[in-house]
């Protein structure tokens, strides 16, 4: 059985332009710049009240909520141990 290697030396652009391939920097920049702007317009207007709606939906009633039944579950193991 006979075995070669080669090594070729060149630049992803080349080696595209060498198979024939489309160059596509000009459709990334592009697709990066719409997804630049898309980002800073979302981020434009998100405000930190409506953030904390989505995170914590029935608000601080309902982490207190978490708070308590956490504690009370404690409290039982430890009385029942």
């Amino acid at each position: 059985m006979l075995k070669i290697t080669i090594d070729i030396d060149c630049t992803p652009e080349e080696a595209r332009s060498f198979l024939g391939l489309p160059d596509v920097k000009p459709m990334q920049k592009a697709m990066l710049a719409e997804a630049q702007a898309r980002l800073k317009s979302a981020m434009a207007s998100v405000e930190p009240e409506a953030l904390m709606k989505l995170w914590l939906p029935s608000g601080v009633e309902g982490l207190e909520r978490v708070q308590k039944a956490f504690w009370s579950h404690l409290q039982g193991k430890r009385d029942a141990g």
